[in-house]
């Protein structure tokens, strides 16, 4: 996972308490990365070494945020500057055995950007390492942090990084299985205040944990599976319009409102 000899693993997530951490550790191996020293890595004063520190290093490629006309930072980073990166990773190194792309901010890639690196994390170009720095890994993909490997860092990190996002997929479902459609309201009205990459992030592990409990694999919460598909349905619908801006108030209220909530007690009846 680390830099060993050299050796980099090829997807990396870098969570820290802030962004200034996981960058600056990713500078760090990813320097240790194209380091010519024999010894200890990264060494600090070998030309790719002052490179890597300058800035300069041909082979260490940074992905960040555009900014607009008006030098205001773009809300995300979009699809066409992982599909660029996707284009220049085949490409040879310039001096280096191996290229490294650190991306800033990886959490506030977009849906489509984060798909589109999830083709490039399944077949990755021989040499190349992808340094992934978050400070929520929850608000990535679940596929896509399948595919990495995952190194914390900060207090802030001690708990697992998704833990948000599985405690409300956890209060969603306990509130379906409620039966009540006064307690999901509730919860979907307390819920509500949430980011929409947050949101997101609920609504892939609840996706998740739905078909991990269909498959025998986790908790069902006691309910039945029609309730369970329906929720699955209902559920693929958020991630749509999640995908297309659609408010999370409106996610919530829908959530509120067409949730199979009540469906088990009718069936039992």
């Amino acid at each position: 996972m680390t830099a060993e000899n050299g050796k980099l693993a090829q997807a990396v997530i870098l969570a820290a308490p802030t962004q200034e951490e996981a960058q600056s550790r990713a500078r760090a191996l990813a320097a240790a990365a194209v380091c010519t020293a024999p010894g200890r890595r990264p060494c600090g004063v070998c030309r790719a070494c002052r490179k890597a520190a300058a800035g300069i290093h041909p082979d260490i490629i940074t992905v960040r945020r555009l900014t607009d006309d008006k030098g205001k930072l773009k809300r995300e980073i979009a699809v066409d500057q992982i599909r660029q990166m996707a284009a220049d990773a085949v490409v040879l190194p310039n001096e280096a055995s191996g290229k490294v792309y650190i991306i800033e901010e990886a959490d506030k890639m977009n849906t489509q950007a984060q798909n589109a690196a999830l083709k490039l994390l399944e077949e990755p170009p021989a040499n190349v390492s992808f340094l992934l720095c978050v400070t929520n890994a929850a608000l990535l993909l679940p596929t896509v942090r399948s595919r990495c490997a995952e190194l914390r860092a900060g207090a802030e990190q001690a708990s697992s990084p998704d833990e948000e996002a599985d405690k409300l997929s956890k209060g969603y479902l306990k509130a379906l299985a409620s039966g009540d459609r006064g307690e999901l309201f509730r919860w979907c009205t307390a819920s509500e205040g949430i980011e929409g990459r947050q949101a997101a992030a609920f609504v892939e592990r609840a996706r998740d944990r739905i078909a991990d409990a269909l498959g025998g694999r986790a908790e069902r919460f006691g309910l039945t599976e029609r309730q369970l598909l329906e929720a699955a349905r209902l559920l693929e619908q958020c991630a749509d319009y999640l995908r297309v801006n659609v408010g999370v108030k409106h996610i919530f209220g829908l959530l509120a409102v067409d949730s199979p909530v009540g469906a088990k007690k009718e069936q039992d009846t």
